[in-house]
Parts: structure tokens; C-alpha cells; sequence
């Protein structure tokens, strides 16, 4: 999705931190279904990932918002708000389930696994 997003295979992003995806995680994401797409040139480092069965799932490690403009906005923003009005107009006819009462919140059915893993302090 994000080759679709982008509309090109190579793109150059801005980081501001010294964080990264720790690989030894990357095996159980992929398991339930996430997809590593994409990866630092020499492969070694995940930069974005998606969970294709979900409406719109994409996670990066570096900051959209620093090439956005208010007359530009960024790709992954675009994609979303787009995202979000198609799932709107979904909603309308599809999948939406009023609530039982006024205090009952609306339920949304959820389209994604879970991932489940254990996370250890250092």
C-alpha cells in the first residue's frame, strides 16, 4: 500500500530519533499477518509497516508531519483522510451497528488480528 501511496518504489524520509523496529520482534508481527514494507536500503532496518487485511493500518518510523505543508499535505496523510471517508461512506450502509440506547457507545466490527508478545524491560 505504501509503494501505492508514494507512487514509487524509492522515497526519502526525515528521522528525528535513535529508535528503531528490534528485528528480533519482526518474525511474530509478520506471523499474524503485518508486513515490513519498508526497509532501510541495505535492508537491515524496518521503516514501515502495514496489516494489509485492516482498512488502514500503516506504522512508520519517521515523521510525516515534518514534509507536510497546509498546500501539501503529505502522502500518508492524504491516504488517510481518504481512508477515512470511504470507511465513513462504508459505515452508512455496511458494517455500522446503531447502539442499544443513549448510553451504549456504537460498535464497530474490528477487521484485524491481535499480535500478542511479551515485552521485556531492559
Amino acid at each position: 500500500r505504501i509503494r501505492a501511496i508514494y507512487g514509487q518504489a524509492l522515497i526519502w524520509e526525515r528521522h528525528r530519533h535513535r529508535y528503531e523496529f528490534n528485528n528480533a520482534y519482526r518474525t511474530a508481527f509478520e506471523s499474524v499477518g503485518m508486513v515490513a514494507s519498508g526497509l532501510s536500503p541495505d535492508g537491515k532496518l524496518v521503516e514501515a509497516m502495514e496489516l494489509p487485511e485492516h482498512p488502514w493500518f500503516i506504522a512508520v518510523q519517521y515523521h510525516p508531519e515534518f514534509k507536510s505543508k497546509p498546500t501539501r499535505p503529505h502522502p500518508l496523510f492524504v491516504d488517510f483522510v481518504r481512508a477515512a471517508l470511504a470507511r465513513k461512506e462504508n459505515r452508512r450502509s455496511l458494517d455500522f451497528v446503531p447502539p442499544k440506547d443513549e448510553k451504549t457507545p456504537p460498535i464497530y466490527p474490528i477487521t484485524h488480528q491481535e499480535l500478542q508478545f511479551d515485552v521485556h524491560p531492559k
